[in-house]
């Protein structure tokens, strides 16, 4: 397409309503307004929940590009409101717990009697149905309830929530998915759907090298930073003299190559390390092997070395490094913005890239109310005077 205009992002002209709190909602939102959409955050009075968090990145981060209005959903008049904007939109998303829509009155069906084309996405702990679907979800609970607790940390000592909240964003990233998809339906066929995710259910798979391992042994224990499955070596992290790297040899060819860097070409072909079944049944010879060699340079010449000869590294960053990583930088994943009140932060776009389009600019997310003029005036045909009223009366 070089020398012809941008086309338009894959979801320009679709309308949506984000009901989404903390990560997950708000994160399928983000994805669905880097796409293209027109996303209008609609959320309480005093704001979401994330707001009130000290000194919100991760509010700044996950709502760019999004208009932003406030609405009390338990008011019967902020209800009407509600569903005015629905009858306009092409989808509404939110991660209430089930039930909370049809006690707000602004549940699928409730809106399909004046849009029928809309999608509605609810996004919860365990299902909306079910012996669990009431229990309180939260990205550690998960984490606990569905097993990688279990299999995070190291044999000797207790279960170990992953550092990263993965549930929150697998979540998300099912909920964003689930809206285009129904979206997609709703534009061949004229009617609307319904769709749900399961934060439990998603996080799952990620259980799958582990399940590998109960398979096999009826068992599956924690092995730190070795394989899940006990069934790769050397997979590992090791030490270097400045820090630590990752390393992992999934296949026989990469065994070779780290012994060819280390200096050990003598064992390339000794039975007792040659297929990968042989070196985790001696995976403490191994380690040994690697950590003799790596522990003695930086993790600078030991990434590179193992690299070069085509064996999966890399070193272990921490946050610093990766905030001002070159290849994310360059590549316009994180774009550095002052942004008023939290100042020069770096923002992350979204992983999804659609070429020959250009990328939607990073804007600074609104306060709360920041769009109710624009929006309750193009929706709801409010003037100044309705929207003061309704401030005074605690509707927006």
């Amino acid at each position: 397409m070089t020398g012809e205009s941008p086309r338009a992002l894959p979801l320009d002209g679709i309308t949506v309503l984000d009901l989404g709190q903390i990560y997950q909602g708000p994160y399928a939102g983000f994805l669905l307004a880097m796409s293209g959409a027109r996303v209008i955050k609609v959320e309480p009075v005093r704001g979401e929940a994330l707001r009130s968090r000290l000194h919100s990145l991760p509010y700044a981060m996950l709502n760019s590009a999004k208009e932003a209005v406030s609405l009390n959903l338990k008011s019967p008049r902020g209800r009407g409101l509600f569903l005015q904007l629905a009858t306009a939109a092409d989808a509404v998303l939110c991660n209430f717990a089930p039930g909370v829509p049809e006690r707000l009155g602004i549940d699928a069906p409730t809106l399909w009697e004046t849009n029928p084309r809309l999608v509605f996405a609810q996004a919860s702990g365990y299902g909306l149905d079910g012996p669990d679907s009431q229990r309180t979800a939260m990205d550690l609970t998960v984490q606990a309830h569905m097993g990688s607790m279990s299999i995070t940390g190291f044999p000797d000592q207790p279960p170990t929530k992953a550092g990263a909240a993965f549930v929150d964003f697998l979540g998300g990233s099912h909920l964003y998915g689930a809206v285009v998809t129904a979206l997609f339906e709703a534009q061949r066929t004229g009617v609307g759907r319904m769709v749900s995710t399961s934060m439990a259910e998603a996080a799952y798979f990620t259980l799958t090298t582990s399940l590998q391992s109960w398979h096999l042994r009826g068992t599956s224990e924690r092995t730190g930073n070795r394989n899940a499955a006990m069934s790769v070596a050397p997979s590992n992290v090791y030490s270097c003299s400045d820090g630590h790297i990752a390393l992992i040899a999934a296949a026989d060819r990469h065994w070779r190559s780290v012994l060819e860097v280390i200096g050990r070409a003598d064992l390339v072909g000794d039975e007792r390390y040659r297929r990968n079944g042989d070196r985790a049944a001696r995976i403490d010879e191994v380690d040994e092997l690697v950590s003799s060699w790596t522990s003695k340079r930086t993790r600078a010449e030991v990434a590179a070395a193992f690299s070069s000869a085509g064996v999966p590294t890399a070193e272990v960053r921490d946050l610093p490094e990766i905030v001002h990583d070159d290849h994310l930088n360059e590549r316009g994943f994180l774009q550095w913005t002052e942004h008023d009140g939290l100042g020069e932060i770096p923002l992350p776009h979204s992983p999804l890239r659609w070429h020959d389009s250009e990328m939607r600019s990073l804007t600074e997310s609104r306060s709360v109310g920041a769009d109710n003029e624009a929006v309750y005036s193009e929706f709801c045909g409010l003037d100044a005077d309705d929207l003061a009223a309704l401030a005074a009366d605690g509707v927006i």
